[in-house]
């Protein structure tokens, strides 16, 4: 009976170190289906940094000083990460019209078309969440996830959080 009783009050009062986990598991199950999602679309070298990065570089483009500043990574470490998305095809790097001697990563069509795509797969994921937990108790997590995240908004400097 005590058994019973203290295996009732885990299940309600599970310890602390159990909600970041189940947020982060969250994340990565919504990033792994995506990802796996946008490999069967065309998109099979698309990496999860390579989406933070390619949201970091935006529509107007970024220098590498501007996009490592936003992922909170190295200039180098930004760099390398340009070098990547261009190998793979979805930016370029191209002279900046206000300042020849700089650089401007810009994404390319392809690299739009991974953006656009992203969004319309989260979409159905957010859609296949709704159906399993109903759309009422989605819409209250969200709201209490907003509640609780600074008024900073997102940050996209996951790497360089996630970093020594």
């Amino acid at each position: 009976m005590a058994d019973d009783v203290e295996g009732m009050r885990d299940a309600r009062n599970p310890p602390g170190y159990e909600l970041p986990l189940l947020l982060f598991a969250g994340f990565r199950s919504l990033i792994d289906q995506l990802h796996a999602e946008l490999a069967r679309q065309g998109h099979p070298d698309l990496r999860p940094a390579h989406g933070f990065a390619m949201q970091a570089i935006g529509l107007d483009g970024a220098t590498a000083s501007e996009l490592g500043r936003r992922l909170g990574v190295s200039k180098q470490a930004a760099g390398k990460t340009a070098d990547r998305l261009e190998a793979v095809g979805y930016a370029v790097r191209a002279e900046d019209p206000a300042d020849a001697r700089r650089k401007v990563i810009r994404l390319t069509p392809y690299g739009m078309d991974a953006l656009a795509r992203s969004a319309a797969v989260f979409e159905e994921l957010r859609a296949q969440w709704a159906a399993a937990l109903g759309p009422e108790r989605l819409r209250g997590l969200e709201d209490d996830l907003r509640v609780m995240v600074p008024l900073s908004g997102f940050r996209l400097d996951v790497a360089g959080w996630f970093g020594p």
